[in-house]
């Protein structure tokens, strides 16, 4: 398809750009930078693609629409990607009984700490490092297309950043003009043929905290605020728990206090945000990067979209490292969630 083929000429350009479609959409957007300066975002008022860290104090990467080349394609028959179905071979960097020892004592400490009601819900995450021989990039990002149809697939590139590569089932924000729209998605099990399924009291809580905490942020920035009950969707092959909540900006420049208040969310971090940023700070023991920041649209088409980045994968060189955690209350358990990070890991794996 002409399309792809000029998508592999940026690729070999070596310069920055970002492919991307958003959840239950056609249309794959594609901006290309002309040159490969790194702009960084200094006001929520500019056009463009924001690609932001996990951490608040650190840049986050803007592609301005000044600077970019545009084009798109909708894609309504997914035959037309052609797909290769030749499989990447990967290989464990670490030992992978090594990296189970850390996650579950990682996890137990995190559970010992809000038994101590130091915190609700913390979110602890790791890193699975593959080493690769074939990882055709392309490739890969068409099959998220055709697996993810209702997660922000996106595939981004920065010289001097690095290579990203995507599919987030989660929404931070969505603003048309002054109407405001998020999400509090939390709780994950197996996706087995149903969405007509039971709720444990972990996951029906740990969903409760984040839509709480997400009303109790966006009060005072949010005018006329409603919100659904919590539903069953799916991604990919996991099932969530999610709530749906809307409103009106109270003010012009409410965009950028709303994602100030915002980010990063109890889905991805913990409550209280402050107890548990410190705690993934001083515990996880690596840096997340953009795992968990936020990526998309600002002010295109009169349209902000924002989503948190999840189900992401980094890619350097040869190797492919895959970004999974799990939301911890005080009824967790080590194993069980140790059995969902690779759950999650594998439904990435599908990609490859």
């Amino acid at each position: 398809m002409h399309f792809f083929n000029k998508i592999s000429e940026v690729l070999k350009s070596d310069l920055p750009f970002v492919v991307y479609r958003k959840p239950n959409e056609k249309l794959v957007s594609v901006l290309v930078q002309s040159t490969n300066k790194l702009f960084y975002l200094d006001t929520f008022a500019t056009n463009g693609f924001v690609f932001a860290p996990f951490n608040k104090d650190e840049e986050k990467i803007l592609f301005p629409l000044t600077a970019c080349e545009q084009f798109s394609l909708n894609i309504t028959d997914f035959n037309e990607l052609q797909i290769s179905e030749e499989k990447t071979i990967v290989e464990n960097v670490l030992d992978v009984q090594d990296s189970k020892l850390q996650h579950l004592n990682l996890v137990q400490k995190t559970i010992d700490f809000i038994q101590q009601k130091e915190a609700d819900k913390i979110v602890v995450s790791r890193k699975e490092r593959l080493k690769s021989s074939n990882f055709n990039l392309l490739n890969s990002y068409k099959k998220m297309l055709n697996n993810y149809p209702n997660a922000m697939v996106y595939l981004w590139f920065h010289p001097k950043v690095g290579c990203w590569l995507g599919a987030s089932p989660e929404r931070l924000i969505h603003c048309n003009k002054q109407h405001f729209k998020t999400m509090a998605l939390a709780g994950t099990q197996a996706y087995v043929d149903t969405v007509e399924v039971d709720w444990k009291h972990k996951e029906k809580e740990e969903q409760q905290f984040v839509t709480d905490y997400i009303l109790n942020t966006i009060n005072g920035v949010v005018n006329h605020i409603k919100y659904t009950k919590p539903y069953t969707v799916k991604a990919g092959n996991l099932l969530h728990l999610r709530t749906d909540i809307y409103g009106d900006l109270q003010s012009e420049n409410g965009l950028e206090q709303l994602i100030e208040r915002l980010h990063p969310t109890p889905a991805i971090c913990g409550v209280p945000k402050k107890i548990a940023n410190h705690f993934i700070a001083e515990n996880e023991g690596y840096n997340r990067s953009f795992y968990a920041g936020y990526l998309g649209e600002i002010n295109l088409n009169c349209e902000t979209n924002l989503y948190v980045n999840l189900r992401c994968m980094q890619i350097v060189n040869s190797e492919i490292s895959i970004y999974i955690g799990g939301g911890i209350t005080a009824e967790s358990n080590a194993e069980k969630e140790w059995d969902e990070t690779v759950f999650k890991t594998e439904v990435m794996k599908k990609i490859l």
